[in-house]
């Protein structure tokens, strides 16, 4: 699907026709300067993306168990402190 692209100034002049054009379901990029700045969406599909994203972050939990393991495979090697004269 092709993103419309609007300046922040046009944006700004045209603001209905941006809120509608997303509220059909055409996302409205703006930008500031040529650069994209912001993403203009419908509020039904700001909030199905939310809900997508909530379905994939692990639990706290569930990211402690996805850390790796010491299985053994490195060699630790024994390091003894210098000595310090004060």
């Amino acid at each position: 699907m092709p993103h419309v692209q609007w300046s922040l100034q046009d944006a700004k002049n045209r603001f209905s026709s941006v809120v509608e054009s997303a509220r059909r379901g055409e996302p409205q990029i703006v930008t500031k300067r040529g650069i994209p700045a912001v993403v203009v969406l419908a509020a039904e599909e700001y909030e199905r993306l939310q809900q997508v994203e909530n379905l994939h972050r692990p639990t706290f939990k569930e990211h402690l168990l996805a850390m790796p393991v010491d299985d053994g495979e490195f060699e630790r090697m024994d390091v003894m402190p210098r000595e310090v004269h004060l």
